[in-house]
This record gives structure tokens, sequence and C-alpha cells, in this order.
């Protein structure tokens, strides 16, 4: 079997697609290709992980200034071409549209050439490549029922999560010494990081015992380390986490950013959620997820406009004060995961490209 995977640009569309290629490649022995563009994370995550990587020079369409929609839009023809090009050489059984920048032209050209596709979407509201060829697809994988209806003949799979995240053990509470896990994406997030700074004061009075671990990012570690020796609170403050799942294992409560793959692996982990989603992502898609959520009883969700520490310090106390609600929370987060996500999005690709569906192991 031969696949192409294309898109990227973010972690969020290139981790969930190298998961798909790696179960494509362990059920069906497949050859797996990326397309990607000069400009995403694809360009180190992809080689790295041992794929073949092919470029499109493609923009954005979506929120962006005339001059760049303008661009982009003299741009499409020869990235479809380019594309298109890739196809006839590579000659897939299936393209698979994982969104961000270089997955429309390589969709576009999957359908003028007649190819089978799969879209994947993790958010609740699909991303504009795939809005783009949404009728057009043979088949999609979301994350979300409410998304479903975009799409032709949909599935919802959610989005692939390390396996390590489901085998994290439901962790007894002690109220007298709770765990924070904070972190806002690789890069950091600095509303919430000068929101936990302004907080401490109040929480170490609201919650006396509580133990808080805290990835900043590289821009704001050295001021956040500096704001909690200040409020003279212990805390494990790090510029990166390597192995969240460990950081998880060890969380009553996380605050966080709501990206598709971070609300995924909230939900695979079972933890309680803090949700502040990021104000500037495309469509609003970060609020979308963490409402999805939020509607279930599994997070709360505070805009960052209201990130205060008056709110903060309240949610969070009120959370760690409830054992009954952070349970109640984390079976919520419990129903809405999807441990086979990788396995069912790579048995779609194959069912749609033709190839007979292997039994899973």
């Amino acid at each position: 079997m031969r696949a192409i995977l294309a898109g990227g640009g973010t972690g969020g569309h290139v981790i969930p697609a190298l998961a798909i290629a790696q179960e494509l490649q362990r059920r069906y022995d497949a050859e797996c290709l990326f397309i990607g563009t000069a400009r995403g994370l694809e360009n180190r995550l992809v080689p790295n992980a041992g794929y073949p990587l092919k470029l499109v020079q493609v923009g954005a369409l979506n929120r962006v200034s005339l001059a760049t929609r303008l661009k982009t839009l003299f741009d499409l023809p020869r990235s479809i071409f380019t594309a298109a090009g890739i196809i006839n050489e590579f000659q897939p059984e299936v393209v698979i549209g994982v969104g961000g920048y270089a997955s429309g032209p390589a969709m576009l050209a999957a359908i003028l050439k007649h190819i089978p596709r799969v879209a994947f979407e993790p958010n609740v509201i699909p991303g504009f490549a795939n809005r783009v060829v949404a009728h057009f697809v043979s088949a999609a994988a979301v994350h979300f029922k409410e998304t479903a209806d975009y799409f032709r003949n949909p599935s919802v799979t959610g989005v692939p999560v390390r396996t390590a995240f489901f085998q994290i053990p439901r962790k007894p509470y002690d109220p007298a010494s709770p765990t924070l896990l904070v972190f806002g994406g690789s890069q950091g997030a600095r509303a919430i990081n000068q929101a936990m700074i302004r907080s401490l004061p109040k929480l170490k009075q609201r919650v006396p015992g509580l133990h808080i671990i805290h990835q900043t990012g590289e821009r704001d570690y050295d001021s956040v380390q500096s704001g909690y020796l200040q409020a003279g609170v212990v805390a494990e403050i790090h510029k990166f986490i390597d192995d969240m799942p460990a950081f998880f294992a060890r969380a009553d409560l996380v605050l966080c950013r709501s990206g598709a793959s971070t609300v995924a692996e909230i939900a695979a982990a079972a933890k309680p959620a803090v949700f502040v989603p990021f104000p500037l992502a495309a469509d609003d898609h970060q609020r979308r997820n963490a409402e999805a959520l939020e509607r279930e009883g599994a997070a709360v969700v505070v805009e960052e406009t209201k990130l205060d520490e008056v709110w903060l310090v309240d949610t969070i106390s009120a959370l760690l004060e409830d054992p009954a609600r952070l349970r109640s929370m984390s079976d919520a987060a419990r129903a809405m995961a999807h441990p086979n996500a990788a396995s069912d999005i790579a048995d779609l690709a194959a069912k749609v490209g033709g190839i007979e569906i292997q039994p899973t192991d």
C-alpha cells in the first residue's frame, strides 16, 4: 500500500499524521510519503521519524492580509501542479489531508486526479483547507461528533495519542497536597504564565499544600522562576517537558491551552482540566475544542480576557476543594477518549484505497 499524508505546519497537524503513518506502516506495510511546506514543523519531525518529505509552495488564505491572500492565490495553481506531479510519481492508493497549508493543494490535486482521499480533522470546526475539500473527500476522520456534519462519509475516530497517556492510572487524590500541572504548549503561553505569577499569593492562602509543576517555554522561564521565588512558592519549573505522560500522571488538575492534541491527551489521561483557549487561534478552534469537553463535564473554560488572579484562584481552588467533582470530570474525560484512533484512521484509509482491512492485533 502507498499513502500520501499532506499538511502540517504545527505539531497539532504533524504529530497525529506521523501516528497515522506509523499505523499504516505497521498494519498494512504501507510506504508513506509526506507533503508539506518549507515553513512547517514537518521539516524537522517528518525526516526525524524516517519518512520522505516533499514540499509545495503555498501560504495562508484564512485570517491574513489581502497581500498575503493574493500571493497565496497566485501560488496555488503552481502548488496544485507540484502536488499532482508528486502524486503521479508516487502513485498512492490514498491521499490523507491532515490540515495545514500543504493539505489544500495536495487534496485538490487528488480530487482532480480521482485518487481516493481522506480528510483528518482534529478540531470541532474544520480548518480552512479541510472546509474547502469537505464535500469532495471519499471519507473523513474527525475527533468530535459535531464535526461530522461538515464532511461526506465521516467517522468519529478521535485524534491519535501516545499509548502512554492511556496507561496513566487513576491517581489517589489527597486534598492536603494536590498537584497542579500548568503548561501552554511547547513555546509556553505568556498569558497563562503571567496570570499564574499574579495568582500565587492568593493560591498559597487558599490551597496551602498545593504543589505546582509549570512548563514555561524558553522565553518566560527566567521571569516565571523569579515570580515563584518572590512569592515564596516552591514549584517545579521547566522550560520544556519531554515526558509529558509522566507529568500528567502526577497531576490532579491541569491548566493549559486547548489545541486539538492537548484536548485529546487530556481525555486519554482522564485528567480534569481548566482550559484557557488561545484567542487568536484560526476560526477560534481552541475555544470550540474546550467547550466540547466543558459540555460533557470534563473541563472548565476560562477565557483569556477573564484570566485575572481572582478568576484563576477561585476556579482552581474550587475544583481542588471538591474531590467528587474532580472524579466526575476525570470520568467524563475518559469517556471522550479514543484509544484506537490511529488504527481506526488507518483502516479508514485502507478501505477508501481499496485495500483489504487487516484485523487489529
